[in-house]
């Protein structure tokens, strides 16, 4: 028996059009998932993303249109994947937003906006699936948090903000629905390399590395960017039998910043 495979389960990923989404789709795959889910906000994204799922030979795939903070349609798209697809063994809440604006020139609706799509929308998306996961006494749910769920920093109040939210609600769902075996963990992925933080990697004009992308390389003792597909093993973990006793932990794909003070100054 391999606790770690996927086979005949149903994962819906929400915003899993590329990036760390995606990658974790990619991983489901490999472990035998029986079919993907995914959901974005409008039908042009949806054929682009399928495009590239069917370019990484990935078939078992299904893509809707939603906005996971309207909680109208999530309830209506629960309600068509299990028609269409089957129920929902694995909910990973993914789909979020990052706006880098000092707090004091931020607006209300900005930070609301942050807000609403990575703390509102996992709660929309667990409480709609959690029913069904009751009655069948089974179901995974995972919430993408961040280093942000710990760490604060200039720029990124409402962010923080949300993640620290989505942390403390991981810890609530797993204490009110454990004792339907139902398990929901996080996993807090450190600086990845994907399209969202591209602009912190760019050279700048002289040829130099941007200051972002340097003062990150020294803050982690891997001394790099991590890979999307690095948070494949956690994914697939947090998502399989092998983490049944698992409920209600973060778990940090970092490179280490999390345990790392830093170098000292020469």
């Amino acid at each position: 028996m391999n606790i770690f495979s996927l086979e005949g389960k149903n994962a819906w990923i929400t915003g899993a059009a590329y990036g760390i989404g995606f990658a974790i789709a990619e991983a489901y795959v490999k472990a035998g998932i029986k079919n993907i889910v995914f959901n974005v906000r409008s039908q042009e994204a949806v054929d682009k993303a399928m495009e590239a799922y069917h370019k990484a030979g990935i078939t078992n795939v299904k893509g809707y249109v939603c906005d996971v903070t309207d909680e109208m349609a999530v309830k209506a798209l629960v309600e068509k994947i299990h028609a269409e697809v089957g129920q929902i063994d694995i909910l990973v809440n993914n789909a979020g937003i990052i706006k880098r604006i000092p707090m004091h020139e931020m607006t209300r609706a900005e930070f609301q906006q942050v807000i609403d799509i990575d703390l509102v929308a996992p709660y929309i998306c667990a409480a709609a699936v959690v029913p069904e996961m009751m009655e069948r006494r089974q179901g995974k749910i995972i919430n993408v948090c961040s280093m942000m769920s710990e760490l604060g920093r200039e720029t990124v109040s409402a962010y923080a903000a949300a993640k620290g939210g989505l942390k403390m609600l991981t810890r609530n769902i797993c204490s009110e629905y454990g004792e339907y075996n139902i398990q929901c963990n996080g996993i807090g992925p450190g600086y990845i390399a994907t399209p969202q933080t591209a602009p912190l990697r760019e050279k700048q004009a002289d040829g130099s590395r941007h200051p972002f992308d340097s003062f990150i390389c020294a803050k982690t003792p891997a001394g790099r960017w991590l890979d999307p597909e690095e948070l494949a093993g956690p994914a697939v973990f947090l998502a399989s039998e092998a983490s049944n006793a698992v409920n209600g932990h973060i778990l940090y794909v970092d490179g280490g910043i999390l345990a790392y003070i830093g170098k000292q100054p020469k």
